[in-house]
């Protein structure tokens, strides 16, 4: 359950009546659907993105053989953390003295997992604050593996091969986009969307061409680099968020009581 006090019989509930579009990978998108029912919404499950392992693991497993003789060991989501973790067991590899997390919920996993001593920020989940922490100022000479998905942002890595360090990739899972039915978005029209990524929001962005009402649908999301993409999109109504589902549901619970819960 997430960080909200629902202290009275009038706020037990405060998101009643309201259905909310959760667009997370299926994996990861179930506590979101979960709580959103708990605090009386109706989620509708819709992913826009697949993942799944890679097509050759034997080529990443030659990778992760070598992982133990790196400086730092990145983790850039909790999907890298799930697939990247099984794959570096599958190769009977072992994680270096040094292991980061880009946010909260990744190094959580990973401490699920028996990971101790995280390096990762407390007020921001993204590259951006990765790289702020004076951990990772003076990298000259150190080795990193940043375990991901198939491509993404080149910042974290060539900002860390600016300050000295070489960096290598290991992309331990794969990401496409999850076959999107418009009619059903239509027939089943939601309140409000939540988008937790610019690639999932530029797929949605896509199919929505010969729909562009739907762009006045109040959409959350948790990071200003998709508040920024979403208003270049030409969507009307955007919530910037706390992180997490924490800071989706606060943020809905938020709306809710400015405009009255029915």
């Amino acid at each position: 359950m997430s960080n909200l006090t629902l202290s009275s019989p009038a706020t037990a509930l405060p998101l009643r009546g309201l259905s909310v579009l959760v667009t997370r990978p299926r994996a990861q998108a179930q506590s979101l659907v979960q709580q959103v029912h708990q605090l009386g919404g109706r989620a509708i499950l819709l992913p826009l993105l697949a993942i799944a392992e890679v097509e050759n693991p034997h080529l990443l497993h030659q990778q992760l053989a070598h992982l133990r003789d790196f400086d730092l060991a990145i983790f850039i989501s909790p999907n890298a953390v799930q697939y990247g973790m099984a794959e570096i067991a599958a190769a009977h590899a072992s994680l270096p003295k040094k292991v980061a997390a880009i946010g909260a919920s990744s190094a959580q996993n990973l401490r699920d997992l028996g990971v101790q001593n995280v390096l990762v920020p407390t007020q921001q989940s993204d590259s951006e604050a990765l790289l702020a922490l004076p951990e990772l100022h003076d990298m000259q000479g150190q080795r990193v593996m940043i375990l991901r998905g198939d491509g993404g942002r080149e910042l974290l890595g060539d900002t860390l091969k600016a300050r000295g360090a070489s960096v290598e990739y290991a992309s331990c899972y794969q990401r496409s986009a999850a076959l999107l039915s418009t009619a059903d978005l239509l027939r089943d029209l939601p309140d409000v969307i939540t988008v937790t990524s610019s690639e999932a929001l530029r797929y949605l962005r896509a199919q929505l061409d010969c729909h562009l009402e739907l762009l006045a649908t109040p959409l959350f999301v948790p990071h200003a680099r998709i508040a920024q993409l979403a208003v270049q999109q030409g969507w009307q109504n955007v919530t910037l968020t706390d992180a997490g589902d924490a800071g989706l549901l606060a943020a809905l619970v938020a709306q809710r009581d400015l405009k009255g819960t029915p």
